[in-house]
């Protein structure tokens, strides 16, 4: 009994390892969205997120094969699963999906009911758009954070300017105040000489003979 128990369980764990394989090889190769990896259409509920989270990382869980890559793809995985629990990243993601199938519609020259959108052929190109569309979308967010970071930046410098220009004139009107007694000082005394310059003068001329 014992001996048929462990052949059980070697089976279950032959069938668990081929499911981690081939799904490794699906997490490790796609360079696509999100979805992707979890393999779930967009719009999903976030409680679908996160059962089919549980099931997947089930299979391709480090401690329960002994697949060299399950580390790798059990690390995409809960990514994936974590950015999806994400809303806002989710709505960015739905709405880059969405202008991806926009774009293939417009560029085939089709409509929203040819016959085209429900070939396989159309879901692959569809993935494939999506992952350009999200490319470019990261690139405009990095030009646009640099262009934010530089505009930041000038910013910065000129309101560091301003403070500089304010903290010279307060040491400028502080300097001028710790003079000002010896300013009043030296103004009284040079009034002081002048007036007795002018009286020495007026003296020397009432002494002045006359005739």
């Amino acid at each position: 009994m014992a001996a048929e128990d462990c052949k059980d369980d070697a089976a279950a764990l032959s069938v668990l390892e081929l499911e981690a394989k081939e799904f490794d090889k699906a997490c490790l190769s796609s360079s696509s969205h999100n979805y992707a990896v979890l393999d779930l259409q967009p719009g999903v509920a976030e409680s679908d997120i996160k059962s089919t989270y549980r099931k997947k990382s089930m299979l391709i869980h480090p401690d329960k094969t002994k697949n060299p890559q399950a580390p790798d793809a059990f690390d995409r995985l809960k990514k994936a699963q974590t950015e999806l629990m994400d809303e806002k990243h989710r709505e960015r993601l739905d709405e880059a999906i969405a202008d991806a199938r926009m774009l293939l519609i417009r560029e085939n020259k089709w409509t929203v009911d040819s016959p085209e959108l429900k070939t396989d052929d159309f879901a692959k190109k569809w993935r494939e758009k999506s992952k350009e569309v999200l490319i470019d979308n990261e690139h405009r967010r990095r030009r646009q954070m640099k262009a934010q970071m530089q505009e930041e930046g000038r910013e910065q410098r000129k309101q560091d300017a301003e403070l500089e220009e304010r903290k010279r004139k307060r040491q400028h009107e502080q300097d001028w105040e710790s003079t000002r007694d010896e300013r009043i000082s030296s103004w009284r005394t040079f009034q002081k000489g002048k007036s007795g310059g002018e009286g020495d003068k007026k003296k020397k001329k009432k002494l002045k003979p006359i005739g």
